[in-house]
């Protein structure tokens, strides 16, 4: 007589199961980035009928650099909105690191140390964001807007007259101007896929040897090998040569791309691997549930929005990369595309529930509507438009899936 297998009970459950299992989380609520990759989906079928440019090798390789900045900066916007906070400097805090950055090298200073003092910035002012909030209990609204209004100054009295400094690193212009070679783009799918079998084999050998429950092996299986056909494939179409000028070829993976897949990578092993990520859910999910259990509330929000911080530095370096240029109005803007960008992919403002993941699908949403739009010759204003169009119906669900689950707080 076989024994009854159930979900979430310490033993492994069998595809049927599983299927049932992930229907019922939708009808409860929890419908993570499905809704966001339907979107993307139907936007990439919608603007391949109206433009024939939009699936060409070139653009889609505009995409992948264009939407780097957004996912970067709403992936490290999902810590703390995770602990239902915000924080709306992150993007100024960015911009600041990086003025100083190139206000050093500029001046002398070798350009990997001048870096770490430009990235310094978004660790202490993320220190200092979480102490007033966890510490004197300043919302984060109000303590992340006054950086908000604050850094501009700073900035000024870094840039000096003009109030714009030009890059002139060559190894940071790299970062979103340059391409790996063919056999790099190839190399570096493997090395990925290498990667992600080998943490998710860990990670199945570590549940199974404590008793907790996994999902059947061909669950494996099935995940690796969605991750070789889109993986793959974007390899390929990033690999045909794409210049618009036959004297000036262009063809490989942009070097950002890599560099934004290991930040999701590491950001997705913290919080689903590590104790950390769990305390995170746990002090997003219930904040006093989470104290009463022995969680020290208080250092995860502080940490939460170091990384915050620090990360969106991140974002930083790749938008002066790619404009060649810090100048004061930078990162103001930012920030707010981003919270929409984590908002659409299915992170919840109210806490506890999203990944990184959600975060960068909901960027590649917004920024396919921004360069589909572009090329269909929509004025910028039509992009805003439906951007928040699309922002407030991913709230409204969000909202309504909170009051459908039960037991969250909203």
């Amino acid at each position: 007589m076989s024994e009854k297998v159930t979900i979430n009970t310490g033993h492994e459950g069998g595809i049927s199961e599983q299927v049932s299992a992930y229907f019922s989380r939708v009808k409860a609520g929890d419908m993570g980035a499905l809704p966001a990759v339907a979107a993307v989906i139907a936007l990439m079928v919608l603007f391949s009928n109206l433009s024939p440019f939009f699936f060409t090798e070139l653009n889609i390789s505009n995409l992948f650099v264009q939407s780097a900045v957004l996912m970067v900066t709403a992936m490290a916007l999902v810590f703390v909105i995770l602990l239902a906070e915000i924080d709306l400097s992150a993007g100024v805090t960015a911009a600041t690191g990086m003025a100083l950055f190139v206000k050093l090298s500029n001046s002398g200073w070798d350009w990997p140390v001048a870096l770490a003092l430009g990235f310094g910035v978004g660790l202490l002012t993320g220190w200092v964001l979480g102490y007033f909030v966890a510490k004197i209990g300043v919302p984060s609204f109000v303590i992340s807007l006054a950086f908000f209004l604050g850094f501009p100054g700073v900035m000024l009295i870094i840039l000096g007259a003009g109030g714009i400094l030009r890059l002139e690193v060559e190894p940071i212009k790299a970062i979103m101007n340059a391409n790996l070679p063919v056999w790099g783009g190839w190399a570096f799918l493997a090395l990925s896929v290498v990667v992600t079998l080998a943490m998710s084999l860990w990670d199945r050998g570590r549940r199974v040897k404590e008793g907790l429950p996994t999902r059947p092996a061909v669950f494996l299986v099935a995940k690796v090998a969605a991750y070789l056909v889109f993986g793959g494939a974007a390899v390929y179409v990033l690999n045909l040569p794409r210049s618009l000028v036959a004297a000036n070829p262009i063809q490989g993976v942009p070097i950002v791309v890599p560099m934004v897949v290991v930040v999701m990578f590491i950001g997705t092993f913290v919080l689903a691997r590590t104790k950390f990520g769990r305390y995170i859910y746990a002090v997003g999910g219930n904040p006093e549930a989470a104290r009463r259990a022995g969680i020290n509330v208080a250092r995860i929000r502080i940490y939460a929005f170091m990384i915050t911080s620090t990360l969106a530095t991140l974002g930083g370096l790749m938008h002066i990369s790619r404009i060649g240029a810090v100048e004061a109005a930078a990162g103001k803007t930012i920030v707010l595309s981003a919270v929409a960008a984590a908002v659409v992919g299915g992170v919840s403002l109210f806490g506890g529930r999203g990944k990184l993941f959600n975060a960068a699908i909901g960027a590649v949403v917004i920024s396919i509507i921004d360069n589909g739009l572009g090329l269909l010759g929509f004025p910028a204003g039509v992009s805003f438009i439906v951007t928040g169009a699309v922002l407030a119906l991913a709230a409204t669900i969000d909202a309504l899936a909170r009051r459908r689950a039960p037991g969250m707080r909203i």
